[in-house]
């Protein structure tokens, strides 16, 4: 019998290794600025074009290669960082294990420039599916180019697998970002389709977060410094009032590396218990100093999970610094122990002598002392006359007021006065009572109960809607237009929908910190349309959403922003907002699927008694 095992070819191989290491445009640049960074590198431009399908190129300024470096780096397992097995356990550079180039030159054409600097002239490489195709010297400027093109063109399948580009640019984005934010000695370029996203020059970390998430955070930050023999934290934490819905600006990063940790991610949010609105996160950007030994970072291919020797201990430091943060520029109370413990005196009793309090007493008082009860004189004469005057002791107790105490009338249920439920809308609307934003009808068979602010969310939905369909909403245009600090990729989102967007009443032009609101839909009062703008740009970013559900969600957005939390409800106002909630096809629920209204019957209630 034949035997059966045999060794992968190498370019099988190296595609098997890329289907670990590069599963998007996105993990091309983050392994490519990452080994920029490991080459020395004081500056690095990064060019893309549609999002990483056609072209990735990473520029940088490093110590460049030789004629047999360049060769060996698109061999597999290549590698200038791992010597002995020691050093997997002291590792301070980004890549190590010599899959990455390999892996990228499997699966696209690359054309790679390098020089050293004692070097007059270049090498230049020309790779297609793992084989070098061309190879000659050229003048090029020190350090290294690599022209990324074609991505997946011989894997046609993962090719396909890829989102719109707006979507792998936004994974672009948060790649980059993640590898500058690590930085910000360096300085880094960010260009998509001709046109520059970021410029970020060298600075301090408060800096580089300014100049990436815009100037509005400079205001937002809290620092954090904290140095224990286990770990060393730094960095900066949102304040509270700064909360997203989303978990957008949240990064956690060890020995200049990102990493993801759900369990330190739980200690921060411990750490801001009682500062945070329900369902919002803060923003925090934190660093560790940790000793190398003590980490596992090749948990994961893509290097972003990382295991810690001491997990618990950093979680209980963690904890404590961020408190600390917060109670020091007084945003959280913070005992001071140090603060002197005598009593702070009024300023106009600092002055007066201390007096010793003088207690006086009655000898003769007797408590059990009083007069008998009658059903026609007051309980008792030996009471106090501050008890008499706080209004007891004064009535008179007769016996008729017991008899009626137990005189009890039993209720009657009957059949024809509490009929089976049936809504009569005109009966309804006769009588209401407002508790907060419910609004109670009485009913023939008990009480018909409304969510005043729901009720009116559905109804502008719905008239929203039906305009929509129609025609676009009415726009006003802004007297002064609404600065809008977003990424790259959230303006990419927003001219990706634009037809959408325009139609329901936006307009805006973009700008270098995000983008400028000219006009708004009409609906919407001032205070609800950055309300809006918030709630759209986070449903754009949602990778699932898709495009027939963005008119539905800006929709959702504008009637909640528009709905009153605080109306003031006469029998003329409930009445038309009645009228025009049964109107609406489904009365019922929200478009978010909340419950609007509900009937409680008085079986249901008579069961409480």
């Amino acid at each position: 019998m034949n035997d059966i095992i045999r060794l992968l070819p190498d370019h099988i191989a190296n595609q098997i290794a890329a289907g670990e290491v590069i599963q998007r445009p996105a993990s091309v640049i983050k392994e490519l600025v990452e080994n920029a960074i490991d080459a020395k590198s004081t500056s690095i431009d990064v060019y893309v074009k549609h999002a990483g399908r056609t072209l990735i190129q990473v520029i940088d300024n490093g110590t460049g290669m030789s004629e047999q470096d360049a060769r060996m780096a698109f061999e597999r397992h290549a590698t200038s960082k791992v010597s002995s097995i020691d050093d997997l356990f002291a590792l301070q550079t980004k890549g190590f294990r010599g899959e990455a180039l390999a892996s990228i030159a499997a699966i696209a054409h690359v054309e790679l420039k390098t020089r050293r600097v004692d070097n007059e002239l270049g090498i230049a490489l020309q790779i297609e599916g793992s084989k070098i195709v061309d190879q000659s010297q050229t003048t090029c400027k020190p350090g290294s180019s690599f022209a990324i093109k074609n991505l997946f063109f011989n894997v046609p399948a993962r090719r396909n697998f890829l989102k719109t580009d707006v979507i792998e640019f936004k994974h672009i984005e948060e790649e980059f970002i993640r590898v500058a934010m690590a930085h910000p000695e360096l300085s880094f370029s960010l260009h998509h389709n001709d046109s520059v996203c970021y410029v970020l020059p060298e600075g301090n970390l408060r800096k580089r977060i300014v100049d990436i998430f815009g100037k509005s955070f400079n205001d937002k930050l809290v620092p954090v410094e904290e140095t224990t023999g286990i770990v060393t934290i730094s960095g900066f934490i949102g304040k509270p009032e700064s909360a997203k819905k989303t978990r957008g600006e949240q990064y956690f990063f060890v020995n200049n590396r990102f990493f993801k940790d759900f369990y330190f991610n739980h200690a921060i949010t411990q750490a801001y218990d009682n500062l945070l609105v329900p369902k919002t996160y803060a923003s925090y950007f934190l660093f560790f100093e940790v000793d190398p030994s003590s980490i596992d970072v090749n948990v994961h291919p893509t290097k972003t999970e990382i295991k810690f020797e001491e997990d618990k201990e950093i979680y209980a430091i963690l904890k404590s610094s961020i408190r600390q943060a917060l109670g020091k520029y007084n945003i959280s109370p913070s005992l001071d122990f140090e603060q002197e413990t005598s009593f702070e005196l009024p300023y106009d009793m600092i002055d007066r002598p201390v007096v010793e309090p003088k207690i006086t007493i009655n000898p003769d008082y007797n408590p059990f002392k009083s007069n008998s009860f009658s059903s026609t004189k007051s309980v008792s004469s030996g009471m106090s006359n501050a008890i008499k005057n706080s209004g007891f002791g004064g009535n008179t107790y007769k016996t008729e007021d017991w008899d009626n105490f137990y005189n009890i009338e039993e209720i009657k249920e009957s059949k024809d006065e509490f009929p089976t439920l049936d809504i009569d809308i005109e009966e309804v609307k006769k009588e209401f009572i407002v508790k907060g934003n419910l609004m109670i009808f009485p009913t023939k068979s008990g009480f018909l109960v409304l969510h005043t602010t729901r009720a009116q969310e559905r109804v502008l939905y719905d008239e929203i809607m039906a305009t929509f369909v129609l025609r676009a909403l009415n726009s006003q245009q802004l007297l002064f237009p609404l600065p809008v600090n977003c990424s790259a990729s959230t303006k990419l989102l927003w001219e990706d929908n634009k037809v959408t967007l325009e139609r329901m009443g936006y307009s805006w032009t973009t700008t270098d910190e995000g983008i400028e609101i000219l006009g708004a839909p009409a609906e919407l009062n001032d205070d609800s349309i950055l309300y809006t703008i918030q709630v759209i740009s986070e449903k754009l970013a949602m990778e699932t959403m898709d495009k027939s559900e963005i008119a539905h969600e800006i929709a959702v957005g504008i009637a909640v922003a528009n709905a009153s939390k605080k109306a003031t409800w006469n029998k003329e106002t409930a009445n038309n907002l009645f009228d025009t909630l049964f109107q609406c096809a489904e009365h019922q629920f929200t478009p978010q699927g909340k419950r609007i209204l509900f009937t409680l019957t008085t079986e249901e209630i008579l069961k409480n008694f």
